[in-house]
């Protein structure tokens, strides 16, 4: 009987083990960068929270003063992701970035340009 249990919980495990992805958590702050039209960017501050589960990119962004916002992604073999994000008044920003070890990065670009490499949490 307990040859069977053993055996039931190592299959288990064994088969459940690819379903349980490292997640690795990440953070960028800093100041926006103006894009052609604004002027204010270097005023505005966001702090981009990203989680990485597998090829799961998901991330938790807020402008200071504003509502939190969110994009979700898949990355590929080399690391890459693309996607977009809407933002306030149903616009959308393009959201590009590597997750790759110590190479780690994300871009919003939209009404200002947000992002820079990715601090490990």
């Amino acid at each position: 009987m307990l040859r069977v249990f053993a055996a039931t919980a190592l299959t288990a495990l064994l088969l459940a083990g690819p379903a349980y992805a490292q997640i690795v958590k990440y953070v960028w702050t800093g100041h926006g960068i103006n894009v052609p039209g604004s002027s204010k960017c270097p005023t505005y501050k966001m702090t981009i929270n990203v989680t990485v589960a597998g090829d799961s990119v998901k991330a938790l962004f807020e402008q200071e003063g504003r509502p939190e916002r969110h994009f979700e992604a898949t990355k590929d073999a080399t690391g890459m992701f693309k996607t977009t994000a809407v933002v306030g008044g149903g616009n959308i920003m393009q959201v590009s970035g590597r997750i790759n070890g110590a190479d780690s990065n994300v871009l919003l670009d939209g009404y200002c340009k947000f992002g820079g490499p990715l601090v490990k949490k």
